[in-house]
């Protein structure tokens, strides 16, 4: 008769612990059914499902067990599991299975109560709990991290989908925190390519904002762009009419504008991070390629497409040279440049903020709508808005710690 046993251990964590409990399972031919094993301050939390058909070989192990745990200062539990416990466990593994990352500057205790109050309502079971930022300075120390994020592991089918992404929106906006749920396959572990969106996501101003101004037009073109931005008005006719208001600037002024950008906070460590992770960069935007063309210099993006600013003679014309990028042609720019490497689109990762960012973060494996305007986080697959850019690496799954090595 096959017995099944899981034997729990708890304690103080030391070096070859796992190694010697090895070694009792394997004199004794006890198979593994399963393994997991935390530790968080030291202390070590370890869980192993055994099975065996010989009843006397199973309780020389667990004497074995008992000794070593005692001699290496482990707590251990022994309990048995039945055939159908154990079916239903094996069942649970084929689940779809999801992850839940929760994201602010500093993660309270009611935070999380919230976010796991929302899990629960969706039927899920949580089996991991990683922090994935920096370990806080204590009171007096180094500064404190500016973000905070903690990811959740679940296993279950969620209920209603719908009612969840709701829920964490409310969350969101109500307790300036992001919380950011996604299945667990592949896909998610092999992101290969991140599009951006220029202005207002990579840099904190709408270049065009910074032009009409040197023009001194900047009232009228920034009440046209707000208006875009919400999707109030389409985006060729708004580019174009708030293109047309800039006849007459002097180009000589482009490099000083290009100069005086502010770079949003957090950009550069996740353009970084996702070149030393081999991941390819691109600027899908509806601004324009002069500007584009200055950050990828100044970031080390790989690629870059947007609007050509026409000029003549020194002088702005009022209009764009070649198709305008606008939410089709991100699309149709996004699409081409998966094809390029090879790849698919849920391998894709998009990060914009306005209405015309949301084709291609729709189509994206992973859209993120960033500090975006309520219409865009309403509709994109995730937001967030009280991290810098960088947030996008926990989304990925990345640890401060790996950073910190690299």
């Amino acid at each position: 008769m096959q017995e099944i046993i899981l034997i729990s251990f708890l304690g103080p964590d030391q070096p070859s612990q796992f190694t010697r409990l090895m070694q009792v399972l394997s004199v004794h031919s006890l198979q593994i059914l399963d393994v997991g094993q935390a530790v968080i301050h030291n202390q070590l939390t370890l869980g192993i499902v055994v099975s065996s058909n010989d009843q006397t070989a199973t309780a020389l192990a667990m004497k074995d067990i008992l000794i070593l745990a005692h001699d290496i200062g482990l707590t251990v539990r022994f309990k048995p599991l039945s055939a159908s416990e154990y079916d239903q466990w094996a069942d649970d593994g084929g689940r779809t299975r999801y992850i839940v990352t929760a994201l602010a500057p500093e993660l309270t205790a009611e935070h999380l109560q919230q976010v796991t109050d929302i899990v629960s309502t969706q039927g899920f079971n949580i089996e991991t709990v990683t922090r994935l930022s920096g370990r806080p300075a204590r009171e007096g120390g180094a500064a404190e991290p500016k973000r905070s994020c903690v990811q959740f592991g679940l296993s279950g089918q969620m209920l209603d989908a719908a009612a969840m992404r709701a829920a964490c929106l409310r969350l969101s906006a109500e307790s300036s925190i992001d919380v950011a749920v996604q299945e667990d396959n592949a896909y998610r572990r092999n992101r290969r390519l991140v599009c951006f969106d220029m202005d207002s996501t990579l840099i904190e101003q709408e270049v065009i904002d910074e032009l009409a101004m040197q023009a001194g037009v900047g009232g009228q073109v920034a009440e046209i762009t707000e208006r875009a931005m919400q999707g109030e008005l389409d985006f060729q006719q708004s580019f174009r009419a708030r293109v047309a208001l800039l006849k007459g600037l002097d180009a000589s002024i482009l490099p000083e504008i290009a100069a005086r950008l502010t770079v949003t906070e957090g950009a550069e460590r996740l353009i970084s991070t996702l070149k030393s992770l081999g991941y390819k960069t691109a600027i899908l935007s509806g601004g324009f390629q002069y500007f584009a063309e200055y950050l990828q210099q100044k970031l080390g993006i790989d690629e870059v497409h947007a609007n050509l600013l026409d000029v003549e003679n020194g002088m702005v014309t009022g209009q764009v040279r070649g198709p305008i990028v606008d939410g089709a042609r991100k699309v149709e720019l996004l699409r081409g440049l998966a094809e390029r490497m090879g790849i698919s689109l849920e391998q894709v990762i998009a990060v914009g903020d306005g209405a015309n960012d949301l084709p291609m973060l729709s189509i994206a494996g992973l859209g993120v709508a960033f500090r975006a305007k309520p219409l865009v986080r309403q509709n994109a697959n995730q937001a967030i808005s009280s991290v810098g850019l960088d947030g996008v690496l926990y989304l990925l799954g990345v640890h401060d710690k790996d950073l910190n090595r690299a």
